[in-house]
């Protein structure tokens, strides 16, 4: 009789651990993680803004990619056997995109702030660049960076970036103008509506080699450095300790110095000594 019951409990027990089992397959915590799901795709969904000078640029007319975070995702896709899928993306989606499942990462020199560490998990950081301005070869007004909180001026950001909560709380006297579209802070300081734009170190280099009429002026101290990173959905994180494994290896046998130096970024390029160390942001 004893016997009996025993079977029948260990039967039971058995048959209510296989069906915990087959319902835990069944629900997300059982499901793939995001590296076995990119792995079994064979194919790595990467979000990019595809007017990133230097960073993750479409030639125009090409319509060819370019840039450190396009050879870094190729070489990526290289090292886990899949292949890469770029997909257009910028900074006012970045989160949507990335918490709806759009792409598996964000490679696109995302800025790490605290409102996107918030909602975004970050990989460790590979560049780190301050604010500058652009304004025009021409304009008088603006020769050094105290002009640009005047009353009178009017400095345009572009929405979902960096330099829109940087420049909210910096100026006190200018006109802060947020845009949208791409390319009109350009055009509202080519034009004379605006005196200034505020932007990256990289996104500099492109005013300075695609236009004639751009001039970079900047702080003589450090305003507000930000660091570079991949952008991930929270959660999971082997997809983004596999890519904090692959950085810490082309980091160390020169491969990401050589894409850094091939798009002239080595000048932001964080020594492998500061990569875990937070920017010391003034301004």
């Amino acid at each position: 009789m004893a016997l009996s019951f025993f079977v029948k409990h260990t039967v039971c027990a058995l048959l209510l651990s296989v069906a915990g089992s087959w319902l835990m397959a069944a629900t997300p915590t059982g499901s793939p993680n995001q590296l076995q799901r990119v792995l079994a795709a064979t194919e790595l969904r990467v979000c990019i803004w595809p007017d990133y000078y230097g960073i993750t640029y479409r030639n125009p007319r090409t319509r060819q990619l370019n840039g450190i975070d396009i050879d870094i995702a190729n070489e990526l896709g290289k090292e886990l056997g899949v292949r890469v899928r770029f997909i257009d993306s910028a900074f006012p989606l970045l989160v949507d995109n990335l918490l709806g499942d759009k792409c598996d990462i964000a490679m696109h020199a995302v800025g790490v702030t605290p409102a996107r560490t918030a909602v975004l998990a970050f990989t460790q950081p590979y560049l780190r660049s301050d604010i500058v301005a652009i304004t025009t070869a021409n304009n008088t007004a603006i020769t050094t960076w105290a002009d640009l909180d005047k009353p009178t001026r009017v400095i345009a950001v572009q929405a979902g970036t960096v330099m829109e909560p940087v420049m909210q709380r910096a100026l006190k006297q200018a006109t802060l103008l947020v845009v949208k579209p791409p390319m009109q802070r350009e055009n509202e300081v080519e034009s004379g509506r605006a005196d200034a734009f505020m932007t990256d170190y990289p996104y500099s280099q492109r005013m300075l080699d695609m236009t004639t009429w751009a001039r970079v002026v900047a702080s003589p101290q450090v305003f507000h450095l930000t660091d570079y990173a991949y952008a991930l959905a929270p959660g999971d994180r082997s997809l983004l300790d596999r890519v904090d494994r692959f950085m810490a290896t082309i980091n160390s046998d020169g491969r990401l110095r050589k894409f850094a130096v091939k798009y002239r970024l080595d000048p932001i390029l964080i020594p492998a000594a500061d990569r875990r160390k937070p920017a010391q942001t003034g301004g």
